[in-house]
């Protein structure tokens, strides 16, 4: 476990849908990069199941999804249903994008990880992929 303990995080930056905005995306995956992690971006016009399949193949600690869609509400469950079929319950999914605060509440309720909206300082979303992962890790252990 220890070398699992010392390797880079991984995270895989999906965009799903419709949603052809990848600007946002494209700056966070930078900003995890310049941060040390191994970042895996999917493009555009992503389904949940191709995000999914990504994530197990690729052995990622995290998921980010960016949505600017409207379409949260649909998209963020059903990647957490198919993580949980899959057996990726160890691997943090989290994104932001144009949500309403309401929203974020309720999918956190769902199990999903903290959600960040526009202007969220990189830093931010860095040190809580950071920590969550550093503190699953050690829970494997």
């Amino acid at each position: 476990m220890k070398d699992n303990l010392q390797r880079p995080i991984r995270v895989l930056v999906a965009k799903v849908g419709l949603d052809g905005h990848d600007r946002g995306a494209k700056v966070i995956a930078t900003a995890l990069r310049d941060a040390g992690m191994e970042v895996i971006y999917t493009g555009l016009r992503q389904t949940p199941e191709m995000v999914v399949n990504a994530a197990l193949q690729e052995d990622v600690d995290a998921i980010g999804v960016s949505i600017l869609s409207g379409a949260h509400m649909t998209v963020f469950p059903k990647i957490a249903q198919i993580m949980q079929e899959k057996g990726l319950d160890k691997v943090l999914l989290t994104g932001g994008g144009i949500i309403p605060e309401e929203d974020m509440n309720k999918l956190n309720e769902l199990g999903v990880g903290k959600l960040f909206g526009p202007s969220t300082p990189t830093t931010v979303i860095i040190t809580y992929i950071q920590n969550w992962v550093l503190e699953n890790r050690q829970n494997l252990i």
